[in-house]
This record gives C-alpha cells, structure tokens and sequence, in this order.
C-alpha cells in the first residue's frame, strides 16, 4: 500500500510581483497590492484544506518603508482593511491570526486592531496564519538578543533554543517549506534563523496568479525531495519531513 505523502507542518511564503502584476497591466502599484490580497485568501484555505498547520506570509519587511509615501499608507489601509474583514471568518474556521515582527513601530490604531484580531481568533484554534509586518531577518536576531541581555542573560552561555525562544516567531516551528514567487531566487531577510534546514521553491507566477494549482505544485515538489538535516543520504531513507 502506498504512504501518503505528508504535509509540512508549516510554509512560509514571500509574495513577490504585486507591483510587476500591476504594471503589467498599466495599473497604480496599489491595484497589484488589492490583488495580492485574493491571493492571501486563495492560498490561506488551500493550505488549510492540505493540512498545513501554520502558513506565515510575508507581507511588509523593514526595507519596504523606503517605497513611496503614497504606497506605504495605501499597504498599511489594505492591512488594517483586510483584518477586520477577515477576522471573523478565520475565527470561525479556527484559524488563530498572529503577526511576527516589529509591531511596536507600526501606527496604535493598527497595534490594537491586531491585538483585537488574535485575542479574537486564538480561542480554540487549530492552524495558524502567521503574518510578517515590519520584519527583518537580521534585526529580529539583534533583537533578541537585546531582550536577552535585558534580562539579565548570560550570554557566553546563550544557546540555539534560548535564542530561539526569543525570536519574534517564538512558538512556532521552523518553516519545513520556504515559497517565493515571482521568479527571484533570495530570501530578502525573510526567517533567516529558521529557514537554516527550509526546502525552497521559487516559480515564475506573480503573487496575484498564485492560487491553489500553484500551491499544490510547491507542496508536490517539497514531497519528492529527501530532507537529511546533514545526516548520509544512507541514514534519512524518508522524504518531505
């Protein structure tokens, strides 16, 4: 008899070509952005239906505050949008929406609606949506290492796990598959700790014509490879995870 294929238990995704979908079609940059925001809704019920536990989307980085004024406000008005149309959905599917970065430098208005939304959809969840908004790979390290040294800890003796513990994804597992869409071939500071041992997929489809289909693709592709974590390839006879 053969073995289904496991799911990984958690995919993170960097939504590139928003704005090459838009300007393909002589759109504003922000109709792109509208857009990529079907494709969230797409993807999200596609991964939940596969079987993955946690999906972390990659939505605004700490580099993105040098893109103009006008598109900056028009991402951080999609956001807050979204969430509140969103939240009462992902709550009754069961689906606990977080989000990973530095939310204390975003605007009070948008901290507390994210507050809202996951003490609204934590109650008795069974998936994870895990959004990263004002992150970086690299300044999420340097900051946990801040808080560490607040704390008062050693840190001659700091280890994987306490760091770890630390990151602003703390409580989640690493993401066993990374996507990027678009084509590009780089993380751009996306979970640079926790994608160490990722499988990565890139495709040419831009963020906004990503759906289902292209998903089931990613996921195939990541159950075909043999992941060895370092070990002989004599030792990991098993594939995905």
């Amino acid at each position: 008899m053969s073995q289904v294929p496991t799911p990984p238990e958690h995919v993170a995704i960097i939504m590139d070509g928003n704005s090459r979908w838009a300007r393909e079609r002589l759109l504003p940059r922000v109709m792109g952005h509208k857009a990529g925001i079907e494709s969230i809704r797409r993807v999200a019920e596609a991964a939940d239906q596969r079987g993955v536990r946690v999906l972390t989307l990659y939505a605004f980085s700490t580099e993105n505050w040098s893109r103009p004024r006008d598109e900056v406000d028009a991402l951080m008005t999609l956001f807050s949008d979204t969430i509140r149309r969103e939240v009462d959905e992902l709550a009754r599917r069961g689906i606990e929406l977080r989000f990973s970065g530095r939310i204390h430098e975003l605007s009070a208005a948008l901290q507390d609606q994210m507050r809202h939304a996951t003490d609204r959809t934590s109650v008795g969840a069974r998936a994870i949506l895990n959004i990263a908004i004002n992150y970086g790979g690299r300044i999420e390290i340097v900051d946990a290492v801040r808080e560490l040294a607040r704390e008062g800890a050693d840190l001659s003796q700091l280890d994987e796990a306490t760091l770890g513990a630390h990151l602003y994804t703390r409580g989640l597992p690493d993401p066993d598959l990374v996507i990027r869409t678009a084509g590009e071939m780089r993380l751009s500071n996306f979970l640079l700790w926790q994608a160490a041992y990722s499988e990565f997929y890139t495709t040419q489809t831009l963020w906004p014509d990503f759906g289902g289909v292209d998903f089931d693709e990613a996921l195939a592709s990541y159950q075909r490879r043999i992941r060895r974590f370092g070990a002989r390839p004599e030792e990991v006879p098993h594939r995905g995870r």
